[in-house]
């Protein structure tokens, strides 16, 4: 019978009618969506706390026994108009046809859907009582942004080439193994160091993380200390290498990520709210994930790397990140065979913290464990952002990275072919 009715609801056009989401009532509704403590098992690991927790991120006390640098917002957003008529977008998966959006919304859990087209807002929906103003947590979406500080930083001469070592930069983690691994091996994630990537704190990621809340991100370099491979022979997804990329920025820079990412990144897209990127007690930010802003400000970074680097309002057409690192970071053409869709995974390609779509035309992904995404199709001008409270971290575990592959075809196909 819900089905039925949010089939009707979207037939008729109407996006008011207030439908109940998704396991609602497992993820806290009756509590008001509380927000958990630092530990993990609060904050991370308990549902009921999941939706407070992803958006309240930046202010839960004792996080990482660090807290939350701030990235002041602009003095001049960047419009973002929205678009007086949703579109009637379509999806299919499996034997179900011609699906709509309520009905994706209906299916996953999903806090906000926002989608732009050539700089208008089409869609922008929230679920579990979320709100334009909440700063959702990436997770491992700030590997994205932590790339663009990276070739932002190139750009200035601050990092001198990507082939040096980690520890040129970053003298603390000397005499590690991350450390020894070149910049551009820690982006690709091949570094060739053993790291069973995890998410319920266990093996050799827990163990890393375990360190960072105990001494610090520089420190926790020190608990990895077997090279299985020669570094840039594979890829290897594993969040401490891109935690090594912020002690990189943090030495390259004499800034934290943070304050040098305020005038050249996030006051520089428009970012219309101030977002906050968790930091451990050293004051370094956690850059494998961490980064907390609103899903407006998420879809403005979103617009501009779809422009490719450019704010697609500014008549001066001022380059915000540096074009050809762009290119390199999410054109898998440019990218060597290993790294490439089909070869890296299954399906999807990795370039420098990006996700690579397979396909002539260049398409590419933020992506965060949970639901979190921020897809990106340069030349429809066409970005959706997600973020979501995924029942299992990594959403290949349930229907969510298929439907949601699904429905961003569906997007595609909207305004042309795949």
């Amino acid at each position: 019978m819900k089905i039925v009715a949010i089939t009707f609801a979207s037939v008729l056009g109407i996006s008011s009618i207030a439908l109940a989401a998704p396991d609602e009532q497992k993820l806290g509704k009756d509590a008001g969506y509380p927000v958990g403590k630092a530990a993990r098992s609060s904050w991370l690991e308990d549902e009921s706390m999941r939706v407070g927790s992803f958006t309240h991120h930046g202010e839960i006390p004792g996080m990482y026994q660090g807290k939350a640098n701030v990235l002041k917002r602009a003095d001049k957003p960047m419009p973002l108009p929205k678009d007086a008529q949703e579109p009637d977008y379509r999806w299919n998966i499996d034997q179900a046809r011609g699906l709509s959006v309520d009905d994706y919304l209906a299916r996953q859990r999903i806090m906000g859907l926002l989608i732009v087209k050539d700089g208008v807002v089409q869609l922008e929906r929230y679920q579990y009582d979320r709100k334009p103003s909440h700063r959702f947590n990436s997770h491992s979406m700030a590997k994205s942004v932590t790339a663009l500080a990276i070739g932002i930083a190139l750009n200035e001469g601050k990092i001198k080439s990507l082939d040096d070592r980690a520890d040129h930069y970053a003298p603390k983690v000397s005499g590690t193994l991350l450390g020894e691994t070149t910049i551009r091996n820690l982006l690709r994630m091949a570094s060739g160091i053993r790291i069973e990537q995890t998410y319920n704190g266990s093996g050799d990621s827990g163990r890393f993380d375990t360190a960072i809340g105990r001494e610090g991100v520089e420190a926790a370099a020190r608990v990895l200390t077997v090279r299985e491979r020669e570094q840039g022979a594979r890829f290897s997804y594993a969040s401490a290498q891109s935690a090594i990329l912020g002690a990189v920025l943090q030495g390259a820079t004499g800034k934290s990520v943070s304050d040098y990412l305020t005038p050249r990144l996030w006051q520089a897209i428009g970012a219309e709210e101030t977002a906050l990127w968790r930091a451990d007690k050293t004051g370094l930010e956690v850059a494998y994930g961490n980064f907390n802003a609103t899903l407006r400000d998420y879809a403005r970074l979103g617009v501009v790397l779809a422009n490719d680097g450019v704010r697609a309002d500014d008549p001066g057409g001022k380059q915000i990140i540096p074009r050809e690192f762009l290119l390199d970071a999410t054109d898998w053409k440019r990218a060597p065979e290993q790294f490439r869709p089909g070869k890296a995974t299954p399906y999807l390609g990795y370039g420098y913290q990006f996700w690579i779509f397979p396909g002539e035309r260049r398409r590419f992904a933020m992506v965060g464990v949970y639901g979190q995404s921020v897809y990106i199709d340069p030349e429809q001008k066409l970005v959706m952002v997600q973020v979501g409270v995924n029942a299992t971290a990594e959403a290949g575990d349930n229907s969510l990275a298929r439907e949601r592959n699904a429905f961003w075809r569906g997007v595609v196909g909207h305004y042309g072919k795949w």
